[in-house]
């Protein structure tokens, strides 16, 4: 399969009308389905044999889904499941500095700053919040300042502390009592 139809083949199922409703409301049905048809293109990715995606706007943006939300399902609540964050970050940084963001279809462009939020390094938050607030992306953008206030206030996501083995302080167990508790 060429780059070209496997990027598309990728990004056909994930902005499917099926898939769409359940990008953020997942079920084990769905996170088994991922894993059954994407886990051995994410290994691939993971060994470095998908960076060639990066030098168009569509396979950038494929390759985001690929090492941000992908595992986060294939994986969820296991540490694999933020394993390659970093990697979608430093991919969609790329992307951003190539201007691709500005030649992705707006509906499909949040999941090109998504891994921005999801990362707990507060630079990138702050980046996040500006790519979102610049492309007019406003629902997105309140979780992007919500995600932000999480990573300035404990420099990282609490609710990731049991997953990765991370002491809890006393503050990030008062917080994820709380009724305003971001669980992830």
């Amino acid at each position: 399969m060429s780059v070209a139809a496997e990027t598309q083949a990728l990004l056909d199922f994930w902005y499917s009308a099926a898939m769409r409703p359940r990008w953020f409301d997942s079920t084990p049905a769905l996170d088994d389905e991922i894993r059954a048809h994407f886990e051995r293109l994410w290994k691939r990715a993971v060994a470095g044999n998908l960076d060639h995606w990066q030098d168009t706007p569509e396979g950038a943006l494929a390759l985001v889904i690929v090492f941000d939300q992908l595992p986060l399902n294939m994986y969820r609540s296991r540490p694999e499941s933020f394993a390659t964050e970093q990697r979608a970050v430093a991919v969609a940084k790329r992307a951003v500095a190539r201007g691709y963001d500005k030649l992705i279809q707006k509906d499909r462009l949040m999941f090109l700053y998504l891994p921005l939020m999801h990362s707990e390094h507060l630079d990138d938050q702050d980046l996040s919040v500006h790519l979102f607030t610049e492309a007019g992306l406003t629902d997105n953008l309140r979780f992007a300042e919500h995600h932000r206030g999480i990573v300035r206030r404990f420099g990282r996501f609490p609710h990731r502390n049991d997953i990765l083995g991370r002491e809890s302080t006393a503050e990030e167990l008062d917080y994820l009592a709380s009724p305003q508790a971001f669980k992830g």
